[in-house]
């Protein structure tokens, strides 16, 4: 059974794979026409609708056998639709497998109607999170070092993803599509691959026992797939090196080593299939039962102080990646910026560097760690992820850098990334996100959503429901200040009365919102922190209030304080105009001509002596 288990995994991932390298060459690799696809993207649509239909064929299989191993009975008990049905609807790793298909099939069913890079762009996020869902779920889950063995298992899936899918692709494309698409994938490999290895490393040392899982035949493949990945990494370095002199390169020679790089890829995605489908001999776990471990995966801390929520660390690898990545990205279009004489104001680097240290103390910092064990905790880092860690990021100004350093189109008509970046920016959707209500409805009554329902229990059951709330909390915020003081462009301008009318607007349901918490006579957590059976959290209810109490505190601070900064805006806004209107007076004066003010007064003068006339 493990045997098929394992084909079938490798199809899932082979397929997943080939979808996402198809899309990432359509949509980044190619040339486009004015954001269209271009005929070498078109000819993509069969594979990549062949490789959607493999990946939702090799999921299915997945299903199948992994509900079989998790019975222990045939495949035929499986197979009987009660059972699946049970599966895919009530366990959460079954329903993040069929989520898996769901997407597959979505791709499969969209694949020759695909006619520009924004959809096939879309589509490659899509698949992206598809294919990583069933990962909260895997055998990462259950291990120690909840947070950091799942953040770099995804990261490492993600990274393969695009590399060994990129290969994939590129290995199928026209040869003459090859000089076109292989130097702009040599940037992203290079990425992809130092991702592939750290996270490789950091999940390695959070799961395995190295005393004793080296003798097994886990620790053989996994030094089998070690190799593989190295040989690959020594192709791209030949690969950069040949592309440093573009003219010389003899392409015949450089398919031939990019067929061969395939191969290896598709051998160590075996590896991993094996891997995947098999138990890591992990870490010896504590023989003493910890709700917390079960609950969230992370041992009860000792009691908060100052120095334990300042200096503590419980490291979230998938939101540490992300940090790191926008990091990364925001530096090198600096020194893009810089190489080329420019200049990027040095608040800008330090706001947006403030925002990205905020959100990693708010997620893996001591903060975040006592998040997930008291409400009080939680709400605080609430409140700086959607409310003082955004504002500065959109003080940061990213959209403004990137489109100041993203590439250009390589021929006259092609849009390039910038270019789609700017649709993006300028299109539908994005108008009708940037429309003040909208903001407002998602960073104030998206509280009430969240928090008078069921779904902030379950969200906190869950390492994806609470991954998920985060990013929400920091995307809703980084919405609403950029309507309200946002740097970077907008495709709404918004009056500035109706910026002020959206702040007061925002802090009185913000505080209806912390008074309706305060008041409450019943927890809303639907019994998770109880569940966690926290030492020194004696009173679950008195600790809801105080983080009523203290999201009112809090979230009125930075509110105010965009209110202040948008008279400022207003203010100086109003000066720009008067000086633009005087100049043009000056201008017109200079040249003989009477101002606009005197030819209105003219104007009425004249209506009068007409009336006068006609009387």
């Amino acid at each position: 059974m493990i045997a098929f288990s394992t084909i079938f995994k490798y199809l899932s991932l082979i397929g997943s794979f080939t979808t996402i390298g198809t899309l990432l060459s359509m949509g980044f690799l190619l040339l486009d026409v004015e954001g269209k696809l271009s005929t070498s993207a078109i000819k993509l649509k069969r594979l990549l609708w062949g490789s959607a239909i493999t990946w939702a064929v090799g999921t299915v299989g997945v299903i199948i056998f992994t509900l079989a191993n998790i019975l222990g009975q045939s495949i035929s008990v499986a197979l009987d639709p009660t059972v699946l049905r049970s599966f895919i609807t009530q366990i959460t790793l079954g329903q993040y497998l069929f989520f898996q298909v769901g997407i597959a099939l979505l791709v499969a069913l969209w694949a020759f109607r695909v006619q520009r890079v924004m959809s096939a762009v879309f589509l490659l996020i899509l698949s992206l999170i598809g294919l990583v869902a069933p990962i909260f779920q895997s055998h990462a889950a259950s291990s120690g070092s909840h947070g950091l063995a799942i953040g770099s298992l995804i990261i490492h899936v993600i990274g393969l993803a695009l590399w060994v899918g990129g290969i994939i692709s590129i290995a199928l494309l026209d040869p003459e599509d090859r000089p076109i698409a292989v130097p702009r994938f040599s940037q992203l490999a290079l990425w992809s691959a130092i991702a592939v290895v750290a996270s490789g490393v950091i999940n390695a040392w959070a799961r395995l026992d190295f005393k004793q899982a080296w003798t097994t035949a886990y620790a053989y493949v996994v030094i089998a797939k070690s190799i593989a990945t190295v040989i690959l990494i020594v192709i791209g370095f030949r690969h950069r090196k040949n592309l440093a002199n573009r003219k010389s390169i003899d392409w015949k020679a450089f398919s031939r080593l990019v067929l061969a790089e395939a191969f290896i890829m598709v051998s160590a995605v075996a590896m991993g299939a094996w891997l995947s489908s098999n138990q890591a001999p992990n870490r010896p776990t504590r023989p003493k039962f910890d709700p917390a471990v079960a609950v969230a995966g992370i041992s009860t801390p000792p009691p908060p102080t100052w120095s334990r929520i300042f200096f503590s660390y419980e490291p979230d690898a998938l939101m540490i990646g992300l940090l790191i990545t926008a990091i990364a990205l925001y530096i090198k279009g600096v020194l893009v910026l810089t190489r080329r004489g420019d200049s990027w104001p040095l608040g800008r680097t330090v706001a947006f560097a403030c925002g990205v240290g905020a959100i990693d103390f708010a997620t893996s910092g001591g903060l975040g760690l006592y998040a997930h064990f008291a409400f009080s905790y939680h709400m605080v880092a609430h409140m700086i992820l959607g409310m003082i860690a955004p504002i500065g990021i959109v003080l940061g100004a990213p959209i403004t850098l990137a489109l100041r350093t993203l590439p250009q189109g390589r021929n006259k008509a092609e849009s390039g990334v910038r270019g789609t970046l700017l649709a993006a920016l300028h299109s539908k959707l994005a108008v009708f996100y940037t429309n003040p209500i909208v903001a407002l409805a998602f960073f104030d009554g998206s509280l009430f959503a969240l928090y008078f329902t069921d779904l902030f229990g379950s969200m906190m059951q869950s390492h994806a429901g609470h991954f998920f709330m985060n990013i929400h909390f920091i995307l809703a915020g980084v919405l609403f200040f950029h309507v309200i003081i946002g740097i970077d462009p907008n495709p709404r301008r918004v009056p500035h009365l109706v910026r002020i009318v959206i702040v007061f607007a925002a802090m009185s349901i913000h505080a209806f919102f912390s008074v309706a918490l305060m008041s409450s006579t019943t927890l809303i957590d639907k019994g998770y922190f109880a569940s966690m059976q926290t030492p020194w959290l004696t009173d679950l209810l008195a600790d809801q209030k105080l983080g009523g109490s203290i999201g009112w505190a809090m979230g009125e601070i930075p509110i105010l304080l965009a209110l202040v900064a948008t008279f400022i805006s207003w203010v100086k806004d109003d000066s720009r105009e008067v000086k633009r209107i005087d100049r043009n007076v000056a201008r017109a004066a200079a040249m003989g001509k009477p101002d606009e003010l005197a030819q209105y007064n003219n104007y009425l003068q004249q209506l009068a002596q007409r009336d006068r006339d006609e009387k």
